[in-house]
């Protein structure tokens, strides 16, 4: 065997440990709640990534339309992001004053102003 393939099946187990490491502290040490708010962030992800490859291969005629439902998808991660900060048991000390039913109405309230926004400039 090669060094060149050696260091590639090093590499590669070393990959996977790291994987299978994460895999368990994520499951153990990250409360539902924050699991749930992830599950959501990888949905909405996912939602933009596919509109985004849909528009490579496709094309952009309604316009409008396909920047509505990018924008709707970014700004829903963004927002989700901010609600995952502010409900992380971790972050507590930088989020003194703010409980995590407050963190969710804040959540509620921009996702309101922002698809608003977006129905708007859909005409």
């Amino acid at each position: 065997m090669s060094t060149g393939a050696m260091s590639g099946a090093a590499a590669s187990g070393s990959v996977g440990s790291v994987v299978r490491r994460f895999l368990a502290e994520y499951g153990s040490g990250t409360p539902s709640r924050l699991k749930v708010l992830d599950a959501y962030l990888l949905y909405v992800l996912l939602t933009g990534a596919l509109q985004f490859g849909y528009c490579l291969g496709v094309g952009t005629f309604p316009f409008n339309s396909f920047l509505s439902g990018f924008i709707s998808a970014v700004g829903s991660f963004i927002l989700g992001v901010c609600l995952r900060i502010q409900i992380n048991p971790q972050n507590k000390g930088e989020f003194q004053g703010i409980s995590p039913e407050r963190a969710f109405a804040d959540f509620l309230f921009a996702n309101t102003i922002l698809h608003l926004v977006v129905i708007n400039f859909v005409g």
